[in-house]
């Protein structure tokens, strides 16, 4: 009886823990993840490493910076290393425990590669396991900006990248 009795209070409980995992306006988030990047017709990889700290303006409207820290063993260029920092700017559709987004980016890559400027769209989906942790997927393309090229380069000259990490709001 008393078994039946906790699951019923468990399941009862469900809506408010779920009600608790939305992005309100003033949340801060902190978000930890690997990647990885491949060139537009999937040749080379690319891993890394990235934060980012964003801070949401509305429950919906999120804007971020992000660094990012990668190593690259491109096929025929050899290896390199190189970071990425973007801003971004992100809207939320309110899902409850899930948080899909879409947004754009702009920032400069450096390192041992081509210095340049990039920008690019960006889409992912955040999943809350508990009100102030979430699961997040994320997939951007940024086009790179360099003197080189004309703007008809600008996207077969840029990369894919893919983010699977962790995250934490607080208020």
């Amino acid at each position: 009886m008393l078994r039946k009795l906790l699951v019923v209070a468990a399941f009862l409980m469900l809506p408010a823990v779920a009600a608790n995992a939305q992005f309100q306006a003033s949340d801060w988030e902190l978000t930890l993840s690997g990647q990885g990047a491949n060139g537009p017709d999937f040749n080379g990889t690319n891993f890394g490493v990235s934060f980012g700290l964003g801070y949401f303006v509305s429950k919906e409207l999120e804007v971020a910076v992000r660094q990012s820290v990668n190593y690259s063993d491109d096929t025929g260029a050899g290896s390199s290393f190189a970071g990425i920092t973007d801003l971004a700017i992100d809207y939320h559709f309110d899902m409850g425990r899930w948080q899909p987004f879409l947004g754009a980016n702009v920032g400069y890559r450096w390192g041992d590669v081509h210095n340049t400027f990039l920008a690019g769209p960006e889409g992912g989906v955040k999943y809350f396991v508990n009100a102030n942790t979430f699961i997040e997927f994320s997939v951007q393309y940024e086009f790179f900006f360099d003197n080189n090229s004309d703007a008809s380069d600008a996207f077969s000259d840029g990369q894919f990248i893919y983010n699977l990490g962790i995250g934490f709001k607080w208020r």
